[in-house]
């Protein structure tokens, strides 16, 4: 009689689980208390802003890989341990420059790629540096001087955008470096100082030797009514003196945080569910005026690291029909670093990834709402949508497509292989307000944050990811998308 009690008890239990709905699932992991403990954590003055490379970083990793342990996931299949090492290295630009043009010194430069050098000779203006501006000039061992831009678009993003194609067509006719003139107005340039004047990091690529027989400098120029380009053209040709250093490269090891859930379909469990976000955050900065110099980054990353922890505790309890890939990256702030490198090592099969569904934050400024960057561009969109209004929130697309937040965040390396990658944020109507009030600012602290808000918000991410992983149609792209045809390669459609 007890054994027969005892199974009655077990099947009672069984099929109590089964008949739970998804939002029973999702209430029965998230919850505010849980919510609270990370991001306090992660936001501790003691992480000191999580930087990468910083021990404080590690120790945010290693927080994020026991937390996945203790949730019974399975760890990184490429190495048994929930880490991927990344191999980055930091780099200080060249801290000694001197340039004179026609006997006048330039004060104001920045240096995009430094070798030591010590110049003196002719210096070239090509207009925009494009291939047809080339024509009938001689260039081989000198500088050529070019205009920002392309005579179509003349933005300072469309400079950041041309500077790798300018540089190959300098180097194929023969010259030792370029000095591009830069007209905008005085806060972008030093947005551009901040950006190219102190220590960044690059993934570590070993050498290749011919790379090591290419002496090639790359300087911009602050020219803020564009005076100089305009006189240039008349002239053609300069006289140029420039005394530059080379950079420094120390070699710096991160982590990303990987870990797996099986999924319990016997065929859809072969395709992936990435669920990301970054957990680094910008360190130490400018104080604010309470002289607090801790980017604690609470909305920035702390939040979307926490959707993928409640994600992972959530599948990890209630496994859905797809498996899940959970990927907490490190670099982000350092350029999309620790995607970058993941996408070009993956740990399974990058085919298999049919969705990726990362969380990234600047900030909030409507708590009815939460704002999904490509919303509309993935065939998911209804079920995120649904998802969120069964937490009583309202599903926005991308309110400021000005701001190019898709391709800032560390979706974009996954779309650029054609996966579906939208990214899940937190509400607002437009980039301002209470979102750049805290953006990469020290207040950014976990006791300003609304909690209530959050339970809505890190519940709807899981039903929204519960739902795209039990659908018997597979996620793409929208007809039509930027990265349709990536998508149509990547999976052989």
């Amino acid at each position: 009689m007890k054994k027969i009690t005892l199974l009655l008890a077990i099947l009672l239990s069984f099929y109590t689980v089964l008949s739970q709905s998804e939002k029973e699932k999702v209430q029965a992991t998230v919850n505010k208390n849980k919510i609270e403990g990370h991001i306090y954590f992660l936001t501790d003055d003691l992480l000191m802003g999580r930087e990468t490379g910083t021990n404080e970083n590690k120790i945010a990793a290693s927080y994020l890989a026991n937390t996945l342990r203790s949730y019974g996931v399975k760890p990184n299949p490429q190495t048994g341990t929930y880490y991927q090492e990344v191999t980055l290295q930091k780099i200080t630009p060249a801290r000694k420059v001197f340039l004179k043009i026609n006997g006048e010194e330039y004060k104001y430069k920045v240096v995009l790629k430094a070798v030591k050098i010590d110049f003196t000779g002719q210096g070239v203006y090509v207009g925009y540096g494009l291939k047809d501006d080339y024509k009938d000039q001689n260039v081989m061992e000198k500088f050529v001087i070019i205009k920002a831009g392309s005579p179509d678009d003349l933005s300072t993003r469309a400079a950041f955008r041309l500077r790798k194609q300018k540089e190959e067509l300098a180097l194929k006719k023969g010259a030792i470096g370029i000095i591009e003139l830069i007209k905008t107005d005085a806060k972008t340039w030093s947005f551009i100082e901040h950006n190219f004047m102190n220590d960044r990091m690059e993934i570590a690529y070993p050498e290749k030797k011919r790379d090591k027989k290419i002496r090639f400098a790359y300087l911009w120029l602050y020219d803020e009514y564009g005076s100089f380009a305009l006189n240039l053209e008349s002239k053609r040709s300069v006289n140029l003196k420039l005394l530059l250093e080379g950079e420094k490269k120390v070699s710096v090891i991160s982590q990303n945080v990987i870990g797996v859930v099986e999924g319990t379909d016997p065929i859809l469990k072969n395709e992936y569910i990435i669920y990301s976000a970054h957990y680094d955050h910008v360190g130490i900065g400018t104080p604010d005026e309470s002289g607090d110099t801790i980017y604690n980054g609470a909305r920035d990353n702390a939040i979307g690291t926490t959707t993928v922890l409640s994600m992972a505790e959530n599948i990890a309890k209630y496994p859905t029909k797809r498996s899940a890939l959970f990927i907490l990256f490190t670099g982000e702030e350092k350029g999309l670093l620790g995607s970058k490198y993941y996408v070009e090592n993956p740990v399974i099969q990058l085919n298999q990834m049919v969705f990726c569904f990362n969380s990234d934050n600047g900030g909030y400024n409507d708590t009815s709402l939460v704002t999904i960057i490509g919303l509309n561009r993935t065939t998911a969109s209804q079920n995120i949508k649904d998802a969120v209004s069964t937490f009583g929130l309202i599903a926005i697309d991308d309110p400021a497509p000005e701001q190019g937040l898709f391709d800032r965040s560390d979706n974009v390396n996954f779309a650029k292989k054609g996966i579906p990658a939208p990214t899940f944020s937190l509400g607002f109507s437009s980039f301002d307000g209470d979102v750049t009030k805290y953006y990469h600012k020290p207040g950014d602290e976990a006791d300003t944050l609304d909690y209530d808000y959050l339970l809505k918000f890190f519940s709807a991410y899981v039903l929204s990811g519960r739902i795209i992983a039990n659908d018997s149609n597979t996620p793409f792209w929208t007809e039509g998308d930027k990265y349709e045809i990536d998508g149509k390669k990547l999976y052989n459609n």
